[in-house]
């Protein structure tokens, strides 16, 4: 995979980690989510980092220069003489006052990394440790170490929320539910914590053990959830024929594995007879940009399936030949935690108006990431454009609203072994009323 990819990130901002994706971040998944220290609080790192990491960042990104003994910072740089002279002056209080547990020069550097891009206040711009990226390349190929559990931002309270569960995972063997909300991981709050910074607590070797503490709706108090950690191969497409010749083909997000994923799929169901397509979209996070667009190849009417638009005005425009165009009638199940790439994707089916969308209104993120490595290993995800449907419709903060609204049982589906689907069933309806049965 290409180190400088382009993400329309998980909607609460984010990544796949050790078996806990992020949807967009569905909040936002997931993505969402996400900024807070990961190793110190950031209230107190980005204050007291001390002078080497912010010349070393500065270093790293060619904005300060060494000459000698003396470091020069270009004029139109925040890291200028006065910024350094209180970066040494806040390291020396520090080390003359401080009297909780002692931070490691590594801790309050890392510390700094991440204040600078917290003072962007951007919950899907966030720094990766090198240990961090490499983990995050791993995760993109379909492979995690963790519980199974697809997480986002919970838009109100900023909280990990689950999104979605990978079938056969400890977090589905554990009872966990989409919309758990986790306050605690191993008694340690995650309260004012990036959604990166949370899946890091949550994930970890396999075979290890991990408490998450979640509110869950009509419960007062928090339930506690012990999984031990696995390795998680994550399917991120999945197919079913249904009566009817309907094939039913769930994506769970946008990754590397996933563009062959749903390519086979799709030709599996064509063999099998399909007469009508559901796409299941619902607790999908998003993903890659590339990811996305290749799939929307396989689908669309000839035209632009998205682009997107940078701070300079600049626009790149991802097209479809329409030589793959599907020939059967199509319904997309959409929600709350339906986000980002998967809204790229439902926001062009509607657009062109080739699909039903049942469900409820999508998450709402219509700004892109974009993955930049920088020399010692580490690497930056920066929001660097936001991105609109074939219309020119940008849903960042809205979403996008169903043609027919269908809210989930869930009192229905988890009080029965039988787990009825209504949203499922609702969309089987309206695309047997498209193929005429």
């Amino acid at each position: 995979m290409d180190r400088n990819e382009t993400n329309i990130d998980r909607a609460s901002g984010q990544m796949p980690s050790a078996g806990v994706s992020s949807k967009a971040d569905r909040g936002g998944g997931i993505g969402v989510i996400f900024t807070a220290g990961m190793f110190v609080g950031l209230g107190i790192t980005a204050l007291i980092a001390g002078l080497a990491a912010v010349l070393y960042f500065s270093l790293i990104s060619g904005r300060v220069t060494a000459s000698g003994n003396q470091t020069v910072a270009s004029e139109d740089s925040v890291v200028d003489r006065d910024f350094l002279s209180k970066m040494q002056a806040l390291e020396d209080t520090i080390d003359q006052y401080y009297y909780l547990e002692e931070v490691t020069d590594e801790e309050l550097q890392e510390g700094a990394y991440r204040g600078m891009l917290d003072a962007l206040g951007d919950p899907y711009t966030v720094y990766y440790t090198k240990e961090e990226f490499e983990s995050f390349m791993q995760e993109t190929e379909g492979l995690y170490y963790g519980i199974g559990a697809y997480m986002t931002q919970e838009s109100e309270t900023g909280l990990p929320m689950v999104a979605g569960l990978i079938p056969g995972t400890p977090a589905e063997a554990a009872g966990l539910r989409p919309d758990d909300v986790v306050y605690e991981v191993d008694g340690e709050s995650v309260y004012g914590m990036s959604l990166d910074a949370a899946i890091a607590l949550i994930k970890g070797p396999e075979d290890t053990q991990v408490t998450i503490s979640v509110q869950r709706d009509g419960e007062d108090d928090l339930l506690d959830f012990t999984m031990t950690r696995a390795r998680v191969e994550a399917p991120t497409v999945t197919l079913t024929m249904l009566d009817n010749n309907m094939a039913y083909i769930e994506i769970l997000e946008f990754d590397d594995v996933t563009v062959n994923q749903f390519r086979d799929a799709l030709t599996e169901a064509r063999g099998s007879g399909m007469q009508g397509l559901i796409l299941d979209l619902r607790g999908n996070p998003g993903g890659r940009l590339e990811a996305v667009v290749e799939m929307c190849q396989m689908i669309l009417p000839e035209g632009l399936i998205v682009y997107t638009e940078d701070k300079t005005g600049h626009r790149d425009e991802y097209k479809c030949d329409g030589k793959k165009q599907l020939e059967v009638p199509l319904v997309v199940l959409v929600d709350g935690n339906s986000a980002s790439a998967a809204e790229i994707m439902a926001g062009a089916i509607r657009d062109y108006g080739v699909g039903t969308l049942v469900g409820t209104t999508t998450f709402g993120k219509g700004i892109v990431q974009q993955i930049i490595p920088l020399r010692d290993g580490s690497a930056v995800k920066m929001t660097i454009s936001a991105y609109y449907t074939p219309k020119g419709n940008n849903i960042h903060g809205t979403g996008i609203e169903p043609d027919v609204l269908c809210e989930f049982d869930g009192e229905a589906y988890y009080g029965s072994e039988d787990r009825p689907d209504n949203q499922l069933e609702k969309a089987k309806e309206v695309l047997a009323q498209l193929m005429g049965k």
